[in-house]
């Protein structure tokens, strides 16, 4: 019957601080919490979670319209503010108004894109709310850990993070680990009637347990700081952070070159100030954390689509530069479905009754592929249903085997056990019951099996208690998924080596290599270290150029991480159990596989939905296309910066002239950063090869697209003033749409490394140049704040612009050249070989396909027929 509160009965007053449920007898807890190991109904936790609120320690919100205001503070907004003031000062009012303006929009566009991003993070991270396995209603059932109140019973098994404090009910004694709240590394044995505290993790065993505290209340709501951390920042994020810098300094000297000169000249001092301020705000690249943000969050949201979830934003950037990607076997470059081949038996043990004693030792509800593999395989069912399960003990990582009391048919009762074979082995041998001819047969099943690329399981039976002997060993195979192959070469041909990483033997290790083409240099993890041991250089190398790692430990993934990273390697870790968390932690991208258990989501950067490899080169794709849309930012804005500041220093300086005034400038800087956002959506090609900041090439480019544009602009201002003979105001206006016209064209120019033409722009983009150009053109034509160009001038303007932006595409591939020249390969006598180019053929064939095709060798078979159609020569597998 489900505990709750009876009609017209009123629930007992909540539990005082001073009231320990952490040791009062369970019988009292029980009255105090008006609950019972039968837990509580549904409306009566319903209404426990209205009174007490979620189970969740609340984050520090900030106040939105406190949050808009620090949008208003600090250097860059102190430099518009001051812009403002003086123009107020200098009663240069259409200038104040449109500061102001750009203050306002600053703060307006930065402050919603935040908050967009903010929510699109959040609502990706929903789909990892952690769940618990709550009874309500006598029912078992899976609401989130928030909904989770007192009086509740869960369920908590190994790898489950606890939701909540609780006391746990009667049962087998369960090890928990409480590093995160005690900082004691080992596991802590917790019996019936002990508390386990949220946050702790199970590592060991499986038990009910009665919730006493929730939330707040709760050891670790009560203990832990409620310190936010700001995010890390990434590799890719310090590098953009330092063009910014770069450009800030530039900007300050240039402009301080400006006002050294106004004064030396004797010009009005709060002019030259406004100007020089609004000169610097309009090179400062105010929009480069707004870019980035807004970048970043399109990139979450489409790997979102591909099921992938993005826990951390900057891994999206950290994956662009993964070239060295961990994966472990089952589930990911396996089915991680298990199916039985041909049993080997003992002592005239028939196939059949060996396979059934090793179902009645498995559970069903667990889940457990190997256990339902077992069970699938019974011929008959009756033959289970007949007999009784007494008591179950799950599988451990510390004992290696399952063990059930059965209570068969005849009402006998005797005991099985299914493990590796080498523990159920040691099982028999202690009790004397293992013979050499015994101990041989079994060794060498289990090695012919290995060879087969087959898992071995042991079965003992026991007719009296702890009198173990060995009845035989079931094979089973996890095969291949149809995907693994081609997405394992479609990695390499994108430069990034996957290295296998399993706990298995290494025979089936090797043998489920070859079968994906990996390469069969595999090492075996037992040589290994952990992270205290240092290996030796020959060592070291070893595992840099291993294919994959066998029989490994959690300490061993932690090594091998730490090792490549040594060698200065960006490597990515998959992972799904308990014991992977420190080595998703450790790498660089963590990625948590379908099906993770709650500490490996907890600790990765990334997390599957999906099962497979693929889907992780889908994220390292697109977290490449994002590093070329911050590449071409980048270099946008340093040749912008530098395009204006020289030709405005250079103009004053030489000219003793102001080629544009500051509401010009402030113009340029709003319809420039107002339109760069949708860079964010832009189409760009990602490269066959990790991603890294080249900055000598970033800033080589950039350079000479920067000197180019000031070249093309003192053009058209020699032009306007000494062959058309223009006024200064108009000379100005012509000025303005110059470089607000090529500014935008200049997007099109670092986007692409060949010809402009080579990658067509996204719709988005283009249109947003388009609409802030054309508004631009019609500022300048009709005079709005200067004086009127007419549409003659306008379109000649477009026309020079245009120009320049050809021959400036032109200018860009010759410095292309040479600074990162491309060498040609030099052609070879020997015959090549067609592998990389089938492989890499296979997985585009896999990749049109929808990634559902399920024909993998079809797909090897049409791609070696193309390879071979235009390669006639003979292919040498």
């Amino acid at each position: 019957m489900t505990a709750g509160v009876k009609p017209g009965q009123k629930r007992a007053p909540k539990p005082e601080p001073k009231d320990d449920l952490k040791t009062l007898l369970m019988a009292e807890v029980e009255k105090r919490l008006d609950s019972s190991p039968n837990g509580l109904s549904q409306a009566e936790a319903q209404k426990r979670l209205a009174q007490d609120g979620p189970n969740e320690i609340p984050e520090k919100t900030e106040n939105r319209y406190l949050k808009f205001l620090t949008y208003f503070w600090g250097p860059i907004p102190w430099m518009i503010e001051a812009a403002v003031i003086l123009s107020g000062v200098v009663r240069h009012w259409p200038d104040f108004f449109i500061i102001l303006l750009l203050l306002v929009s600053n703060a307006v566009v930065g402050f919603w894109e935040e908050h967009q991003a903010g929510n699109a993070i959040a609502a990706l991270k929903k789909q990892l709310a952690i769940k618990a396995r709550v009874k309500r209603d006598g029912k078992w059932t899976d609401p989130l850990s928030k909904e989770v109140v007192s009086g509740d019973v869960i369920h908590l098994k190994l790898g489950d993070i606890v939701p909540a404090d609780a006391r746990l009910l009667p049962g087998d004694p369960i090890e928990v680990d409480e590093s995160a709240l005690t900082g004691e590394s080992l596991p802590a044995s917790k019996k019936p009637g002990d508390a386990v505290f949220s946050g702790s993790i199970v590592r060991q065993g499986e038990i009910d347990a009665l919730v006493y505290a929730t939330g707040t209340n709760t050891y670790f709501g009560k203990t832990a700081q409620m310190v936010q951390g700001p995010e890390s920042v990434s590799h890719f994020q310090k590098a953009v952070l330092k063009i910014g810098d770069y450009l800030i300094v530039l900007a300050v000297v240039l402009v301080g070159v400006i006002i050294a000169a106004a004064l030396f000249r004797h010009d009005p001092v709060p002019s030259t100030l406004e100007f020089a301020l609004v000169l610097l705000v309009a090179a400062i690249p105010v929009a480069m954390p707004t870019v980035l943000s807004v970048t970043m969050a399109v990139g979450a949201r489409l790997l979102a689509k591909k099921q992938a979830i993005i826990t951390r934003l900057s891994a999206i950037e950290e994956l662009a530069g993964v070239d060295i990607l961990c994966s472990d076997k089952t589930g990911t470059l396996t089915l991680n479905k298990l199916t039985l081949g041909d049993p080997f038996m003992l002592n005239g043990i028939a196939a059949g009754d060996l396979i059934l004693d090793a179902a009645l030792a498995s559970s069903a509800d667990d889940k457990d592929t190997i256990d339902l593999a077992v069970i699938g395989a019974v011929k008959d069912p009756k033959t289970l249903t007949a007999c009784k399960v007494l008591h179950f003990q799950p599988f451990d990582p510390v004992h290696k085997r399952t063990e059930a009391t059965v209570k068969g048919a005849d009402g006998k009762q005797f005991w099985v056990a299914k493990g590796a074979p080498q523990v159920t082995l040691g099982m028999a041998a202690k009790v004397g019951a293992v013979s050499d001819d015994v101990k041989s047969a079994i060794e060498k099943a289990v090695k012919d099996f290995a060879a087969k690329g087959y898992r071995s399981l042991g079965v003992a039976r026991a007719e009296e208690e702890d009198k173990w002997r060995m009845i035989g060993v079931l094979s089973m195979f996890d095969a291949p998924r149809p995907d693994a192959k081609a997405t394992i070469a479609g990695a390499r041909d994108m430069g990034v080596s996957v290295k296998m990483v399993t706990g298995d033997q290494m025979a089936i290790a090797r043998e489920t290599a070859k079968q994906l083409g990996m390469g069969a240099n595999i090492l075996d993890a037992s040589g290994l270290g952990d992270i205290k041991h240092h290996e030796t250089a020959q060592a070291a190398e070893a595992i840099e150029k291993a294919d994959g790692f066998a029989q490994v430990f959690p300490a061993h993934k932690f090594h091998i991480v730490d090792v490549l990273q040594q060698h200065g390697h960006i490597v990515g870790m998959t992972g799904d159990g308990v014991n992977d968390a420190p080595a998703l932690k450790k790498a660089d991208c963590g990625i948590a596989v379908s099906g993770a258990t709650d500490t490996a989501r907890a600790a990765a950067d990334i997390v599957l939905l999906a099962p497979g490899l693929s889907v992780i080169i889908d994220a390292i794709k697109e977290s490449r296309r994002i590093f070329q849309r911050m590449n071409s930012y980048a270099m946008y804005r340093i040749a912008e910066t530098l395009r204006v500041l020289f030709f405005m220093t250079l103009a004053i300086l030489v000219f003793n002239f102001y080629p544009v005034t500051a509401v010009m400038i402030v113009m340029i800087a709003l319809l420039n950063d107002g339109a760069i956002l949708s860079i964010a959506y832009d189409n760009v090609h990602y490269k066959n090869k990790p991603e890294a900041w080249n900055m000598r090439l970033v800033l080589g480019i950039s350079t000479v697209l920067g000197i180019f544009g000031v070249i093309a602009a003192f053009g058209l201002f020699y032009m306007g003033e000494r062959v058309f003979h223009l006024d200064r105001d108009r000379i100005q206006t012509l000025m303005y749409l110059k470089l607000s016209i090529a500014g935008h064209l200049t997007i099109f120019l670092t986007r692409t490394r060949g010809p402009f033409w080579s990658i067509r722009p996204a719709r988005i983009l283009w249109i947003a140049v388009l609409g802030t150009q054309t508004v631009a053109t019609l500022i300048a034509v009709y005079g709005f704040f200067m004086h009127p160009l007419g549409w003659g001038w306008a379109g000649f303007v477009w026309g020079y612009a245009l120009l320049w932006a050809l021959v400036n595409d032109r200018i860009k591939l010759l410095a292309y050249r040479i600074l990162d020249p491309s060498k040609a390969p030099a052609v070879s006598k020997k015959p090549q070989d067609p592998r990389p180019q089938i492989e890499k053929r296979a997985y585009e064939v896999y990749d049109e396909r929808g990634h559902h095709d399920g024909q993998a060798d079809q797909d090897w078979a049409e791609a070696q027929a193309e390879v071979q159609k235009e390669h006639p020569a003979p292919a040498k597998t």
